[in-house]
């Protein structure tokens, strides 16, 4: 079949990647002149299987008041007039329950453990290098409230197959020695050996690399602004382009925060809402400051990825509307947090200042496989680990579309009033 997918970032690509193998004729289509330069571009770098819980909790409606009163919180919501930000809003509310929870962790640990596993067939299959490594990921807490809490989420996933370990602040300082500096403010942390790294841009470079060459013959029509998708009769007739109408008998709508008004102009209402988050590159000046592996930090909500010789701090959680750029407060708090844990470990003279826009569900569950409009294919809604969950929304969708049965469940991440 010859297959449109709407959509360059890593997402986009890993759709186009196994539909491609499959045998389809793909074309990629993208605003942007390059690949993976939207939320692929500098997000967090952590490949976190094993935390995939939902930003739908319990302890949200704890802290709402502060969220919604505070702009200097790391999680921000700035409510606007917009009627479609109000209802996810409200969706969301209605998710923050242990019972939804438990349920959404459940299947996106299924989704994440399927994707671990295809991403390493992709890369022995194809050699692709993006700086990925195995180096795993300590979580470490400032309050025993928080510990607790976290031991509780560890407990119920070593029922789901995950293993992670809880330590003490002592043997969290003996793993990773460079967290001296928040040494008075640490009390435990969970540790997962299995957790890996990797620059989610050159990994969509390389990507693009692989599918150019004549064993895939996938197209790049990059540069190209996909107007409105038109609809005939229930299917997607055409794509109205600025390079003019392109067709295909299939199309793969995986355009990020961009999906929601795409999926608008065929008739199909995503409930997906852009949260902007930040991050910074720093070049690492002496390794042993630096953490060796993955760290976040739940207390400041930042997380520090080592990718190759340089350390990536991200963070910030802004469900709004506000589609500005980089606000210079939040790079400035980013910088502050890294030379505060991690001191003289980085060249904070030239630092790499990013944002972007991450498309997440209430649930937190990312919508994969058929939409009301019968050729019309969704790989939305990813949050904050499209980088985590890409290879496996990628192979389900490939899946769906040969008809195959997939290593998991679809129905748990179809859209609502569809069936495969």
């Amino acid at each position: 079949m010859r297959i449109i997918v709407v959509g360059a970032g890593i997402v986009g690509l890993a759709s186009a990647y196994f539909l491609a193998r499959d045998g389809h004729a793909v074309t990629v289509i993208d605003q942007e002149t390059k690949v993976g330069r939207g939320t692929s571009f500098a997000n967090g770098g952590q490949l976190s299987y094993s935390y995939v819980a939902p930003m739908a909790a319990p302890s949200v409606l704890r802290s709402l008041p502060k969220y919604l009163l505070q702009r200097d919180s790391p999680v921000c919501f700035q409510p606007s007039a917009d009627p479609g930000q109000w209802a996810w809003l409200l969706r969301f509310l209605r998710a923050c329950n242990a019972e939804a929870g438990a349920l959404a962790t459940a299947k996106l640990l299924a989704l994440s453990f399927h994707s671990r596993d295809m991403l390493h067939a992709l890369i022995a299959e194809t050699g692709v290098r993006f700086l990925h490594a195995r180096n795993g990921k300590l979580v470490v807490q400032s309050s025993r409230e928080s510990q607790e809490e976290a031991e509780l989420q560890m407990r119920l996933q070593a029922t789901l197959g995950c293993e992670q370990q809880a330590l003490t602040a002592e043997e969290c300082l003996a793993l990773e020695p460079g967290l001296a500096s928040i040494r008075d403010r640490l009390v435990g942390g969970i540790y997962t050996p299995s957790e890996e790294v990797g620059d989610c841009r050159t990994l969509c470079q390389e990507l693009e690399r692989v599918l150019s060459a004549p064993s895939f013959g996938v197209t790049f029509a990059l540069g190209t602004i996909v107007q409105r998708i038109e609809v005939v009769d229930g299917r997607v007739a055409l794509l109205q382009t600025s390079l003019g109408p392109m067709q295909a008998d299939l199309y793969v709508l995986a355009a990020g925060a961009g999906s929601r008004a795409l999926g608008r102009s065929a008739g199909v209402r995503l409930a997906v809402q852009p949260i902007r988050g930040y991050s910074i590159s720093a070049r690492i000046r002496d390794g042993n400051r630096a953490p060796v592996r993955s760290i976040t930090d739940t207390a400041r909500k930042t997380v520090y990825a080592p990718i190759g010789d340089k350390l990536r701090a991200a963070g910030f959680a802004e469900v709004t509307s506000d589609r500005s750029e980089l606000r210079p407060r939040r790079i400035s708090t980013l910088l502050d947090d890294l030379q505060k844990t991690f001191p003289g470990a980085c060249e904070l003279e030239d630092v790499e200042p990013w944002s972007g826009l991450r498309p997440a569900t209430p649930t937190g569950l990312p919508v994969i496989g058929p939409s009301p409009t019968a050729n019309l294919l969704l790989n939305v809604g990813q949050g904050s680990l499209g980088f985590t969950l890409a290879a496996g929304s990628g192979k389900l969708l490939a899946d769906i579309v040969a008809g195959r049965t997939p290593a998991i469940r679809a129905a748990d991440y179809a859209m609502p009033g569809t069936h495969h």
